[in-house]
């Protein structure tokens, strides 16, 4: 049987970096990536579907076959426009996604979270998250990897503002982030991605949930 890997949101930092990593391994026979837009990457092994979110039923038979989906879709309140656009990206298109997914047999979902996911936070990008990871549980995958980093290190192809300065300060300090202030060092997306194709590969059941100085080790290049 053929090792299928599907990736959805390959066009933002950490998506396209889990791609490439996928490919850079050759642990798999083909990559699938579902995305509004080209990736700007070709490769024998990589197969890409232009998909219409608002319609994700459509291409329900691109879901079939797949053992390990990565799902590293999200955006920002600012670039969304609005809360309710917030929504519908982080948390309505991996519920959706998630649901086909589980439906077409795929055993395996990992998937992109953030430090301080909480359905009880008072902070709305924090409850969001923690509601998209409890969805994601209630789904009930054979196996469940949430990954929670901080501030993603990279370069986007929108421009951050806020990010780029908190970059720069997060690395400046990186030094002083140990003992329990570890936990929210900045992080290379290409480290998150690392570390969640690591995990893949084992292919461990239940549900596990992996905090910014984890997926700092398990990434570790």
């Amino acid at each position: 049987m053929s090792r299928i890997a599907m990736v959805l949101g390959a066009t933002g930092l950490v998506g396209k970096a889990v791609t490439q990593e996928l490919l850079r391994r050759g642990a798999w026979d083909e990559i699938r990536v579902l995305v509004r837009r080209p990736i700007g990457i070709k490769h024998p092994l990589l197969k890409q579907t232009i998909v219409d979110w608002e319609q994700l039923s459509r291409y329900r038979e691109q879901f079939r076959g797949v053992q390990v989906m990565f799902c590293c879709l999200g955006t920002t309140i600012k670039t969304a426009g609005s809360q309710s656009s917030f929504e519908r990206v982080d948390l309505g298109y991996p519920l959706e996604a998630a649901a086909i997914a589980k439906e077409e047999g795929v055993r395996q979902l990992l998937a992109v979270s953030s430090i301080g996911a909480d359905v009880k936070s008072r902070n709305f990008y924090s409850r969001t998250k923690g509601r998209a990871e409890e969805g994601l549980i209630a789904t009930g995958f054979h196996g469940l990897h949430l990954f929670r980093p901080s501030l993603l290190l990279g370069q986007r192809k929108e421009f951050r503002l806020g990010e780029r300065v908190a970059a720069r300060l997060m690395t400046a300090l990186d030094f002083a982030m140990v003992g329990k202030a570890a936990k929210y060092r900045a992080i290379h997306g290409e480290t998150v991605a690392r570390a969640m194709v690591n995990i893949s590969l084992a292919g461990t059941a239940g549900v596990h949930i992996y905090p910014n100085d984890v997926i700092h080790v398990i990434g570790k290049g």
